[in-house]
C-alpha cells in the first residue's frame, strides 16, 4: 500500500475520532445538565470522557475532559479548575481499556475505585483548598450532616461526603461506558483510534516485536517522557512560585490598604481630646458608647478586619481606649493595661514617641495577624493614642493557597495533555520507525538469495516518511542493506567458484594418486558417493544426529577423495605389486595413512579455515582402523575412531570388493554385501552397516551406474 494511501486512511480514521470527541463533550454536558435539572446528588459530567478514552485512547479522552470543563466555565467559573480531575479520569479509563477491564469483574471494580480516587479524593482536596468546608458543591449538604454527627472534623466530613458521592457517580459512569465498550464490535472500536502513522502500518506480529524491543538501559520513550516532564515541571515550578509570591505580596498590599483605610477612618472617629477621659471613665463618659458604635459599624463594613481597637501607648503598656468584641474574643475594658508583645520590640520606641510605624506582621496571643497602627493627634498636634486594625494572615494564606491550588490544577491538566501528545508524536515519528528498522535488521535472513531479497523488501515496505533525520536514516539504511545484499551475493558467487576450484583440485590430486595405482580407477569418486549415501542413511535412522548435518556430509564427501593421498609417498614397486606384499613392504604400505595425515596437516597450517580438511585428515589417518581395534595405524576401537573414518571404512571395502583388480575379479554385488554384513561389529561400526543396508537400493544404483550417480551428485552441488 502506498504511504499516501496510508496517510489518507489515517486522516479518515482521525476524522472519526474527532467526531467521537465532539460527541463525548456533548454527552458530558447533556448528562450534567440532566443531573442538575433533576436535582440528583450526582455529577454525571464524565460519562463522555470515559467512553471516548476507552474507545480512542489517552489523548482524545483528555481533550474531552478539558474541553468539557472549559465550556462549563462560561457559566461556572470554578469548573475550569476541575478539568484536571476529568483528565485523570480519562487517563484511568484509557489505561483500563488497554488492559481489557470490561472482561474481568476485579478489573472493573478497580477501574471504578481508581476513577473515584481521581474524582472523590483529589476532587475533595481541591475543593477544600478552593472553598473550604461545605460551601459549594453537590456533596456540601451531606458533608454538613456528617459533620453534625460530631465524629469527624470539617475536612474529614467534607472528604467522606465527596468520596461517597463520587463513588456512586463513577459507578454509574463506568457502568454506562462498559456497556458501550461491550456492545460495540472490536472492528468499530478500532476505527475510533487516533493514529499518526509516518510509515506503513505494522501488522500485529511486527507490532508485538516492536513493543517488546528493549535496550540495556532506559528506552527512548522513557527518556522523552522524563525530558518533557522535567522541562514542564521546571517551568511550572518557577512560574507558579513566582506567581504565588507575587500574589501573596499583592494580597498583603491589598490588606494593608484596606486596613490602613479602616484605621484612618477609625482614627477620625475618636475624639482625641477625650482619650484620657475615655480611659478613666469608660462607658460612663459622654460620647464613649456612640464612638464605640461607630467603630463597630466600621469593623462590620469590612469582612477582612478581624480586630479594631484604640490604644494609648505608655511606658507601662498599652492602655485600652476602645477594644471591640470579635467572634470568639471579647474586647478588653477601657483603662485595662496590656503588656507589649515581643513582635513590637523594634517599633516600641517609635510608639512611645507617638510616631507613625509601618504595618507589621505579628504572631502573638491573638494569632497570626497583619497589624496597622494609625496615630490619633489632638488639636496641639500631639499623638494621644493609636487606632489599630488587625487582619488575619491565616485568611490571607488560605486565599493564597487557593490560588496555588488553582494554578497547580490548571498546570496538571495541561501537563498531562502535553505529555500525552508529546509521547504520541514521539511514538509515531521516532520510536516506531526506529524500532521497526531495528526489528527488520534483527530479522534479516542470510540463508539464501531468496531470503536476503525478502528481508530487503520487508525493509522497503516500512516506507518511513517522517520528513526529518529519521527518514534520512531510513533511506540510508535501505541503501546500505541493498548494497550489503549485493555484496553478500558477490561473495557467495565467488565462494561457489572457489569451492568448485577446490573440488577440482581435490580430484586432480586424487587422480594423481590413482594414476600411480593401476588397480584403483575411479575408486575415490565411488567411495565419496558411497560415504554420502551411508551418512544420509545414518541420519534417516536417527543415528549421530548431533554430528551429521548438511555441512558435515558435504565436508566428508569433499574430503573423501583425499583419503589415499598418502599413497603418493609409497614406492611404485609396492603400490603396483602383482604379488602379495611381504611384511616389510606391507609395513611401508600402511604408512600411507600417516603420510596422508601429515600432508593434510601441512596444508591446514596454511588454510586453517577449510573445515573439510579436518575430516580429510581423519579419513586419511583412520580409514583403515577397525571397530574391534585390530586395524592400523593406531589400533583404535569403537567410537574412538572418528565417524567419518568408520563410514569410509565400509565404503572403501565395499568398493574394493566390487571393483576389478589385476590380482582378482570383482565380487558380485550380493557377495560383497554379505562380506560387509560379516564384518559387522569386527571391522565395521554396526550402525554404519545398518545404514549401508538401509540405503542398499541407492548403493546398488551407484555400483551399477556410477557415472550417472556421480554426475547427479556433482551437478547438485553435494561436493560443495
Amino acid at each position: 500500500m502506498e504511504n499516501a494511501e496510508v496517510n489518507r486512511l489515517s486522516r479518515f480514521k482521525n476524522a472519526r475520532c474527532l467526531v467521537l470527541i465532539l460527541v463525548g463533550i456533548v454527552i458530558n454536558l447533556l448528562f450534567a445538565d440532566i443531573a442538575s435539572l433533576l436535582d440528583l446528588p450526582l455529577y454525571l459530567d464524565s460519562i463522555g470522557t470515559v467512553v471516548v478514552a476507552a474507545l480512542s485512547g489517552f489523548i482524545p479522552g483528555i481533550i474531552v475532559g478539558i474541553a468539557t470543563n472549559l465550556l462549563k466555565s462560561f457559566t461556572d467559573e470554578s469548573a475550569i479548575y476541575y478539568g484536571t480531575i476529568n483528565v485523570f479520569i480519562a487517563v484511568v479509563a484509557a489505561f483500563a481499556a488497554r488492559h481489557k477491564y470490561q472482561k474481568s469483574f476485579p478489573k472493573l471494580l478497580l477501574t471504578i475505585l481508581a476513577c473515584t480516587f481521581a474524582g472523590g479524593v483529589l476532587g475533595s482536596i481541591l475543593t477544600w483548598f478552593l472553598y473550604g468546608f461545605a460551601n459549594v458543591g453537590i456533596s456540601s449538604s451531606l458533608a454538613q450532616k456528617i459533620y453534625d454527627l460530631g465524629f469527624l472534623n470539617e475536612f474529614m466530613s467534607q472528604f467522606a461526603a465527596d468520596v461517597i458521592t463520587d463513588l456512586c457517580d463513577k459507578t454509574i459512569t463506568v457502568g454506562i461506558a462498559t456497556i458501550v465498550v461491550v456492545v460495540l464490535p472490536d472492528r468499530i472500536q478500532r476505527s475510533f483510534r487516533l493514529y499518526g502513522w509516518r510509515q506503513h502500518p505494522l501488522d500485529r506480529e511486527l507490532k508485538s516485536e516492536v513493543g517488546k524491543l528493549v535496550s540495556g538501559g532506559a528506552s527512548l520513550k522513557t527518556k522523552l517522557m522524563v525530558l518533557i516532564s522535567l522541562a514542564m515541571i521546571t517551568i511550572a515550578v518557577a512560574a507558579t512560585s513566582i506567581g504565588y509570591v507575587l500574589y501573596m505580596r499583592s494580597l498583603v498590599d491589598s490588606a494593608i490598604r484596606v486596613g490602613t483605610g479602616v484605621a484612618e477612618y477609625a482614627a477620625g472617629i475618636v475624639d482625641p481630646d477625650k482619650v484620657d477621659d475615655y480611659i478613666a471613665n469608660g462607658h460612663t463618659e459622654d460620647g464613649y458608647d456612640r464612638t464605640e458604635e461607630l467603630l463597630t459599624a466600621v469593623k462590620n463594613s469590612s469582612p477582612d478586619i478581624q480586630y479594631i481597637y484604640v490604644y494609648k501607648i505608655m511606658d507601662d503598656g498599652c492602655h485600652v481606649v476602645f477594644d471591640l468584641d470579635s467572634e470568639g474574643v471579647e474586647g478588653s475594658e477601657p483603662g485595662e493595661i496590656i503588656g507589649f508583645e515581643d513582635d513590637f520590640s523594634d517599633t516600641l520606641p517609635a510608639l512611645l514617641n507617638g510616631e507613625p510605624i509601618e504595618p507589621i506582621i505579628t504572631n502573638g496571643s491573638y494569632g497570626w495577624l497583619l497589624t496597622i497602627y494609625i496615630p490619633v493627634y489632638n488639636s496641639a498636634g500631639e499623638c494621644v493614642c493609636y487606632a489599630c486594625t488587625d487582619i488575619s494572615m491565616v485568611d490571607l494564606t488560605n486565599e493564597s493557597l487557593g490560588y496555588l491550588a488553582r494554578e497547580v490544577s490548571l498546570f496538571l491538566g495541561v501537563f498531562v495533555l502535553i505529555l500525552s501528545m508529546g509521547l504520541w508524536l514521539a511514538h509515531y515519528n521516532i520510536i516506531v520507525p526506529v524500532n521497526s528498522m531495528a526489528v527488520s535488521a534483527g530479522n534479516f535472513a542470510y540463508d539464501s538469495d531468496e531470503t536476503l531479497g525478502e528481508s530487503v523488501e520487508r525493509l522497503k515496505e516500512l516506507d518511513i516518511t517522517t520528513g526529518d533525520e529519521i527518514e534520512n536514516l531510513y533511506h540510508s539504511f535501505v541503501k546500505t542493506s541493498e548494497d550489503s545484499v549485493q555484496y553478500v551475493n558477490d561473495i557467495q558467487n565467488q565462494k561457489d567458484t572457489m569451492a568448485k576450484m577446490q573440488s577440482g583440485i581435490i580430484l586432480v590430486l586424487a587422480d594423481m594418486v590413482e594414476s600411480r595405482d593401476e588397480c584403483t580407477g575411479n575408486h575415490v569418486r565411488k567411495t565419496a558417493a558411497y560415504s554420502g549415501v551411508i551418512l544420509e542413511g545414518l541420519r534417516e535412522l536417527g543415528y549421530y544426529t548431533d554430528i551429521i548435518t548438511d555441512k558435515y556430509i558435504s565436508d566428508v564427501i569433499n574430503a573423501s577423495p583425499l583419503h589415499d593421498i598418502g599413497k603418493i609417498k609409497i614406492p611404485d614397486r609396492i603400490l603396483n605389486s602383482q604379488n602379495k606384499l611381504s611384511d616389510e613392504d606391507f609395513a611401508v604400505m600402511k604408512m600411507h595413512t600417516i603420510y596422508g595425515s601429515e600432508i593434510i596437516s601441512s596444508v591446514m597450517e596454511n588454510v586453517p579455515d577449510a573445515g573439510y580438511l579436518v575430516e580429510a585428515k581423519n579419513l586419511a589417518e583412520f580409514h583403515h582402523e577397525k571397530w574391534n581395534g585390530k586395524g592400523y595405524p593406531h589400533g583404535l576401537a569403537g567410537e574412538d575412531i572418528p565417524l567419518s573414518a568408520r563410514v569410509l571404512a565400509v565404503a572403501d571395502v565395499f568398493d574394493a570388493l566390487t571393483s576389478r583388480r589385476s590380482y582378482k575379479e570383482p565380487f558380485s554385488f550380493e557377495k560383497a554385501v554379505d562380506i560387509i554384513k560379516e564384518g559387522t561389529g569386527t571391522s565395521f561400526d554396526p550402525r554404519c552397516v545398518e545404514a549401508f543396508l538401509h540405503m542398499i537400493d541407492i548403493i546398488k544404483n551407484v555400483s551399477e551406474d556410477f557415472y550417472e550417480m556421480n554426475n547427479r551428485i556433482y551437478d547438485n552441488g553435494i561436493l560443495h
